[in-house]
């Protein structure tokens, strides 16, 4: 199994330069996850996050998921759980407008902390996009531009923590599934262990790394690349001892953004658009229901719905 693959963004600023997006491009192409290090999210800061978080879940969060725990009875399943995941979780909105200061509970110096953290990661999935870019040929900015759609990118962070649990053979800390949206940014508990994702038909460990960004392509990105780059099923396998700390952050298109393989891509590959054109807002309203499912249906779905309305204007033509 070829090792997983990590990014030194920093070798991005001299003559290492052309073998890192190599290996970017080599990780878009054949993983659909890589790693940075030295990504310009200062260690500290990083540390303050993970503190903030640890602390909220211990004072907010733990003693509820306990009580969810006892009221279903999940100490003592004795066969497999496949509707429900072992994590407690809530979610920050950034962009385009914040739910910061609804979301109950968060101390002002958390919610501070956050909002800073949040832009930061969006000038790194900014940075990260125009990378792809230049990996795939196509003019810069024109990966953010597909997002932007009339009022900018959806951009949120998924806060999951995953307590000890007494039978993970049992119950998964999250079920396997691709990611809907764009680029996620995550950044993952160095201690414990759980991420892992599908590859060449073998469940791979993504390495808990010390200040490192877990970078993950979505949905969004296949079709745009008209499947050059894949989005990949992962999964989160619970532990039974240790809580494991989970930030992932979703750069995705703007609700009304119209997604569709980059037609310089169509060309110069010579090949056809082998996915469909849509309204993000729609395929995401698909999603949420069939998320835990294969992602080709969802794409065919789309492709038909596509077709069918091509029918509709020829025949009203």
């Amino acid at each position: 199994m070829a090792t997983f693959p990590v990014i030194n963004m920093e070798k991005l600023n001299g003559e290492g330069r052309a073998a890192t997006m190599e290996m970017i491009k080599d990780a878009c192409e054949n993983w659909g996850f890589f790693e940075v290090v030295n990504h310009g999210i200062a260690p500290e800061f990083m540390d303050t996050v993970e503190k903030l978080t640890k602390e909220h879940y211990r004072k907010c969060m733990e003693q509820r998921f306990k009580e969810m725990v006892a009221k279903k009875g999940l100490e003592a399943v004795q066969s497999e759980i496949n509707d429900l995941d072992w994590e407690s979780t809530f979610f920050l909105r950034h962009l385009p407008v914040s739910n910061m200061s609804q979301v109950p509970d968060l101390e002002a110096e958390y919610r501070r902390v956050m909002k800073e953290f949040a832009a930061q990661l969006e000038k790194l999935a900014e940075q990260l996009l125009d990378l792809l870019c230049e990996n795939l040929g196509l003019e810069k900015g024109y990966l953010k531009k597909v997002f932007y759609g009339s009022k900018g990118p959806n951009f949120g962070t998924k806060v999951s923590n995953y307590p000890p649990c007494p039978k993970p053979d049992l119950i998964k800390g999250l079920r396997a599934h691709t990611d809907a949206g764009g680029i996620v940014l995550l950044f993952q508990d160095d201690k414990v262990s759980g991420l892992q994702l599908l590859k060449d038909g073998q469940w791979v460990d993504v390495p808990p790394m010390r200040h490192s960004i877990v970078v993950n392509l979505g949905d969004q990105l296949e079709v745009i690349t008209n499947g050059k780059y894949k989005s990949v099923m992962h999964r989160v396998i619970a532990q039974t001892d240790g809580t494991r700390m989970s930030l992932a952050s979703f750069y995705n298109p703007a609700s009304d953004a119209v997604i569709y393989p980059a037609p310089a891509l169509v060309e110069k590959e010579q090949t056809r658009d082998l996915y469909p054109k849509f309204l993000f807002e729609d395929y995401m309203k698909h999603y949420l229901g069939v998320k835990f499912q294969a992602k080709e249906p969802r794409f065919e779905a789309f492709k038909n719905m596509e077709n069918t309305a091509d029918l509709g204007q020829v025949a009203t033509a």
